[in-house]
């Protein structure tokens, strides 16, 4: 099996652009591969077993066709699973990405160790999601390869605990993996991750802004226009707390004074709740660096020259001590 360190050596820079659903898909992920990071997708994304077949299939044969043309440091992809019982295609979606030996399967909603142990038994790493140290504490009991530190900031389903605070309370616990999401949009946001503990991050909101995404044209648009203060945080959409653009929530008609009052799962109408998640878009904190929206291949040359130029920096600091 392939250990983490080996897998990050192998990457041009150690990003994960996180599997957003209806978001991530096979073309930005080998976009993203191609530039020496990790691709990701969910695997609900797609409507069926046939879809996830066909796009671990092409995800598959892409990756080797990149490695026998010689392009260099060819990133490596993972698959999100949602591995809570209430996910009625866990057992036929976790058999496609056993048949294909996904690299990485990134776990969510629950830990449960014979899913590990079965992506360990082809010889997968598993990155778990984690909001807290009871979380980190059940993940590394089942078996978890790396921890997926979800902070408050991030876009979609998140934590609320400070990324200082969650780091340093969960590399008590471990040394091994840990990966950071939350806020994380630029080369030097990546190296302050690392420099707080974190050997990887999760990037999110910054890949919705790419030409390659799914996310519609105005999805992208009002990422541009937004600032931190645009993210609204609730429970109530779906019952988990997640961080929301504002502006969308007003174009879907819902009255954000009204939304703050109600508790999480009021609004219990299941036509209703799909008729406002299909009409309100995730995005994270880090909204307010998103000025544009570029090719894959152009933001990672980006984030790579953001990257060393605070390398540079840090050496500076160092050399005037």
């Amino acid at each position: 099996m392939t250990n983490v360190t080996d897998l990050i050596a192998g990457m041009s820079l150690p990003v994960i652009a996180a599997p957003m659903f209806t978001v991530s898909n096979p073309e930005m992920a080998l976009a993203t591969c191609a530039q020496g990071l990790m691709g990701t997708f969910p695997a609900h994304t797609t409507r069926s077993a046939g879809m996830l077949d066909d796009w671990l299939s092409n995800m598959s044969h892409s990756l080797t066709r990149m490695t026998d043309q010689g392009m260099d440091k060819v990133g490596p992809y993972g698959v999100n699973l949602v591995v809570h019982s209430t996910n009625k295609r866990l057992e036929g979606d976790l058999a496609l990405c056993i048949k294909h030996k996904v690299p990485v399967i990134l776990t969510s909603k629950g830990a449960p160790g014979e899913v590990f142990d079965a992506v360990h038994d082809y010889g997968g790493l598993v990155f778990h999601d984690i909001a807290s140290a009871r979380h980190a504490e059940k993940a590394l009991t089942a078996g978890a390869d790396g921890l997926i530190a979800v902070c408050a900031g991030a876009g979609g389903h998140c934590g609320t605990i400070n990324p200082f605070a969650l780091v340093n309370e969960v590399r008590q616990m471990t040394d091994g993996a840990v990966i950071l999401a939350g806020a994380i949009s630029t080369g030097r946001d990546v190296l302050a991750a690392q420099v707080m503990g974190a050997d990887l991050v999760y990037m999110g909101t910054r890949f919705i802004n790419t030409e390659e995404s799914g996310a519609a044209d105005g999805y992208r648009q009002m990422i541009v226009d937004a600032n931190a203060t645009d993210i609204f945080f609730t429970g109530v959409m779906d019952g988990a707390p997640a961080n929301l653009l504002a502006p969308s929530l007003l174009r879907a008609g819902v009255d954000l004074d009204d939304l703050r009052r109600q508790d999480p799962g009021a609004i219990g109408a299941v036509a209703e709740r799909k008729k406002r998640w299909k009409d309100v878009w995730s995005a994270g904190h880090g909204v307010g660096a998103i000025h544009d929206v570029l090719s894959v291949h152009t933001l990672c040359d980006r984030l790579k020259s953001e990257y060393a130029a605070a390398r540079g920096d840090l050496r500076r600091f160092r050399a005037a001590e």
